[in-house]
């Protein structure tokens, strides 16, 4: 009897009913629950519940009765509120309120509608002849044979009520309507007719924007992608000619920039360009901006954002708005988003507790870089800053002279052993940099010069110190002394992987870790930082969340065996190219950004010895990124001299994050010593969390020697291509 019950129970459940998909969505909101909680807590994966929301799938047993359950719990909790009545009749549905205007009874609108989404009501009368923002169907305004407008794992819009619609739409003209589609699925009615018109509408009836990230910060302004055919819609041109793509704008004078200037609306200093931002200056705490993005100006780099700026507008949406959700709205390239990603964790002021007459005023924010440059010191500077202007003309600095922490780029010949051997494996680490800045202590404030200091491997600074003298046949592994073939390891005191030959300027890691191996280190002088903290950790954690949600919405995720991982890291980016995309992006962001702490002149007439724009930023901090490079590159060295201690392998080639051993098989399971399962403490391990590895690419032993012989290089960095194993004559200047 009790299985006929049972069965009874799952056919019951099977027919379980359930809201709307928007009250679906509204219910999780209420209760403050996310779509990552909800997918756990039913065993389903994140993009299922998501589709449940978005009304593109429907549960089916056994998780329908749960979810069932769930969302009937919550309506308990949080009733939905009643609707306004309206004083003579009934709201009419969108399908209806659209067959009305083309004259088709009701009756037949409401049939093809996908859902009834009521019309908004406005509060005053005035403004109800025209809705602020109309809810389309997809399904009515979807491109021929472009994906619907809410595809899996599209994040939901923003909680705030005023950035309900999310952070950015995808401004697209069909049919002669203006289209704006944001994501989550939603499709809104553009009735602009000129671009200062879009701006107005988008500030005071479209609902765009994202909250900010940090107490003290700012609200993200709305951002709108304008495709080609808005382009034209708007006056504007689908391309730049060749002078205003150097230029990186259009002319003062076009008519368009004159539209703007007539509404009195302002440009930055950049002008017109693929990454716009029209403001109006603030009053108060309002500020009225609104930042365009134009991919057919290219501002979606192809080497980032892959297809990106190809991508119908639901799709574009879909992509950008992923990535506006995990990382911030985007500002910029890549690049600039990274830099900008750090001011908006740790915005430099914030308001002062309340003075005798009850007045708050803007103070240093504690833990930022406050909003005023800070000079680098001497040997931090870039050849031509203007901290340098008295040097001879045409003089080279020396590593005595010069702070030159970079990133790996280091080859060797193979020995014969290991030309016997069948292949040539790479293993990258997974967002190495990101992995470098986590917990990293960096300089706040001004350096301060010391003379013959004791060296503190707390205190963020450059040292100038002699390691010539550290030996990497005997180092200190751990607690234990390990005896290793040092001719067959790169130093890690320098990019190119050679001895340095005598003092020399290292960033604190770097030092800090000639200390680790066994040696004694004497400074001969310093600038040091008193004032420091470890100001990128709250952005590398939101840079690792994006990178590890994304990768996990693509299969891969943090509790997989290491033959489970290289299993799910084969061809992950063809399961869904689009968030393959926001992958490429996150990762240009790390890079990116940190290389804009050191951006230098671009054109702007600059020459050497006067100042270029980017000093002017309290961002221009080439000592944070210089200890960044150093703390990765130490990194990936300890787990190298790891391996060589434990396992007597020793890396090929070194290009940055990814590192090439002699191996007896194409997996990186060939040389890693796994044992039971585990991996070598402190070497390395396969796996997606940043500071991980992965595999990078397999080539044959021959593949190596043939390169080598035809480029007559004993050095060739084979890191280089191990990936597809294509080598040009143009990657070695021949």
């Amino acid at each position: 009897m009790s299985e006929l019950f049972d069965a009874v129970d799952a056919l019951l459940a099977s027919r379980a009913v359930l809201p709307p998909p928007a009250e679906r969505k509204r219910l999780r909101a209420a209760h403050g629950l996310t779509i990552d909680e909800v997918a756990t807590a039913l065993k389903v994966r994140r993009a299922t519940v998501s589709g449940w929301e978005s009304g593109k799938t429907e549960p089916r047993p056994p998780e329908r009765d749960a979810y069932a359950r769930l969302l009937d719990k919550l309506a308990e909790l949080y009733p939905a509120a009643p609707a306004a009545p309206a004083p003579d009749a009934a709201v009419p549905t969108l399908a209806e309120a659209r067959a009305l205007s083309a004259g088709e009874p009701s009756e037949a609108a409401a049939m093809t509608a996908t859902e009834n989404t009521p019309l908004p009501v406005a509060a005053a009368p005035a403004a109800a002849s025209r809705p602020a923002c109309t809810a389309r169907p997809s399904s009515t305004s979807r491109r021929p044979g472009a994906k619907e407008a809410a595809p899996a794992g599209t994040p939901a819009g923003g909680a705030d009520p005023r950035f309900e619609n999310g952070p950015l739409a995808v401004v697209d003209v069909e049919d002669g309507q203006v289209l704006a589609y944001c994501i989550g699925g939603l499709v809104l009615d553009v009735p602009a007719k000129t671009l200062p018109a879009l701006v107005e509408w988008t500030l005071t009836e479209a609902r765009l924007g994202a909250p900010k990230l940090s107490g003290p910060g700012k609200d993200a302004d709305p951002l709108l992608v304008l495709t080609p055919s808005a382009l034209e819609r708007y006056g504007l041109p689908v391309a730049l000619s060749e002078q205003e793509r150097l230029a990186g704008r259009i002319p003062e004078g076009h008519k368009v920039v004159k539209q703007l200037a007539r509404g009195d609306w302002q440009l930055t200093k950049r002008g017109f360009g693929p990454w716009a931002r029209i403001y109006r200056p603030a009053q108060g705490s309002e500020r009225a901006c609104v930042q365009l993005c134009i991919p057919a100006w290219h501002a979606l780099d192809s080497r980032h954002w892959g297809s990106a700026a190809e991508l119908p507008p639901a799709d574009l949406a879909r992509v950008l708005g992923t990535y506006a959700a995990r990382v911030m709205t985007p500002r910029g390239s890549t690049a600039v988003t990274g830099l900008e990603l750090m001011t908006a964790l740790h915005p430099p002021t914030r308001a002062s507790a309340p003075d005798a007459d009850g007045k708050r005023r803007s103070e240093h924010n504690p833990g930022s870089l406050g909003k005023d440059p800070v000079d680098c010191a001497p040997c931090e500077a870039p050849d031509g800053h203007p901290v340098l202007a008295d040097l001879p003309r045409f003089h080279v600095r020396g590593p005595d002279e010069k702070l030159f922490e970079e990133a790996y780029d280091w080859a060797r010949p193979m020995t014969d052993d290991e030309c016997l051997r069948s292949h040539l494996v790479g293993i990258d680490v997974n967002m190495a940099f990101a992995a470098g800045a986590n917990g990293l202590p960096v300089g706040l404030g001004a350096p301060t010069h010391v003379r013959n200091p004791v060296f503190d491997p707390k205190l963020p600074g450059s040292w100038l110190v002699d390691l010539s003298h550290v030996d990497l046949s005997r180092v200190r592994v751990g607690k234990e002394w390990a005896d290793l073939d040092g001719a067959l390891l790169p130093s890690p005191f320098t990019p190119k992987g050679e001895r340095p030959m005598g003092p020399a300027w290292y960033a604190t890691p770097t030092v800090a870790y000639a200390a680790e191996l066994g040696y004694q280190v004497a400074p001969i002088e310093a600038h040091v930082r008193y004032e420091n903290g470890r100001y990128l950790d709250g952005w590398y954690t939101r840079l690792r969340d994006a990178y590890l949600a994304t990768m996990a919405d693509l299969g891969v995720t943090a509790d997989l065996d290491p033959v489970d991982f290289l299993a799910a890291m084969d061809g992950y980016k063809d399961r869904d190219p689009e968030l393959a995309i926001v992958v490429s992006a996150v990762k240009a962001t790390v890079k990116g950004g940190l290389g804009k702490l050191r951006e230098r002149p671009r054109g702007e007439g600059w020459r050497p010895g006067a100042p270029w724009r980017a000093l002017s930023r309290p961002t221009w901090r080439p000592d944070i990124r210089a200890a960044v490079i150093s703390r990765t590159r130490i990194n990936l060295h300890r787990k190298i001299v790891k391996h060589a201690a434990v396992a007597g392998q020793y890396p090929v080639a070194i290009l940055s994050d990814c590192v090439v051993y002699a191996a007896g098989g194409p997996s990186p399971l060939d040389f890693l010593p796994y044992r039971e399962g585990k991996p070598l403490p402190g070497g390395f391990k396969l796996g997606i969390n940043p500071g991980l590895v992965k595999h990078e690419g397999t080539q044959s032993v021959l593949w190596g020697e043939g390169v080598r012989e035809q480029f007559t290089a004993p050095a060739l960095n084979l890191a280089r291509y191990i990936k597809d194993g294509a080598v040009t004559d143009a990657d070695n200047g021949e």
